[in-house]
């Protein structure tokens, strides 16, 4: 992955964000985006910090284009669930997932809620005693 130096700082720091980023293949290259690096206050002021601009990841031929086939299967998505230290690099593990059909959605919704109901009745039980 391709950082600046706040951004290394603040990785270092711990304060990286993954939520709602995912990977997207063009032109022959990967890049990250949707992630969000917040700017130390002790970072340098001479360079301005954009916390959630894209930011290119560093794979070799192979896993782009294993990448790429699999992405363009029909309904694939390349995400990214964590970045870790390997050494002195930061890595980044990418994962291919699968929508939801429009049922698995609503059969997901209707446990969700009736887990919801379960708990409040257990709950409000206890104070009505």
């Amino acid at each position: 992955m391709v950082l600046a130096g706040w951004e290394v700082k603040s990785l270092r720091a711990g304060k990286a964000q993954l939520v709602d980023s995912y990977v997207l293949l063009k032109d022959g290259e990967a890049w990250l985006l949707g992630s969000h690096f917040t700017p130390l206050t002790t970072a340098s002021t001479h360079v301005i910090a954009d916390p959630v601009r894209s930011r290119k990841l560093l794979l070799n031929k192979r896993e782009l284009e294993k990448l790429f086939a699999a992405v363009q299967q029909k309904g694939y998505a390349c995400v990214c669930l964590s970045l870790y230290w390997s050494k002195h690099m930061v890595k980044c593990e990418i994962a291919l997932g699968k929508g939801k059909k429009e049922y698995d959605k609503r059969h997901t919704e209707r446990e969700r809620d009736s887990d919801r109901e379960l708990h409040r009745a257990v709950r409000n039980k206890g104070k009505e005693e």
